[in-house]
């Protein structure tokens, strides 16, 4: 079942750190935000694969947006 990785603010993509067809585990840092001149993880809230990146680096994105999905 595929599950959205969904952004809780607006904020500038940093870093990204996740693959399509990568395996994560809980914790792991998938992205790296700048907001407000923080610097914000998304870690991985639940263990599987990686089904797609929505976001390059430089993309600004709104809260609600799909950032990525799991398989």
């Amino acid at each position: 079942m595929a599950e959205d990785v969904v952004a809780e603010i607006v904020a500038s993509v940093l870093e990204v750190r996740a693959t399509a067809g990568q395996q994560v585990d809980v914790g792991d840092t998938l992205f790296l935000l700048e907001s407000m001149k923080m610097e914000i993880p998304v870690l991985a809230e639940e263990s599987g694969t990686i089904a797609d990146i929505k976001v390059k680096v430089g993309d600004v994105i709104q809260a609600g947006d799909t950032i990525a999905v799991y398989e």
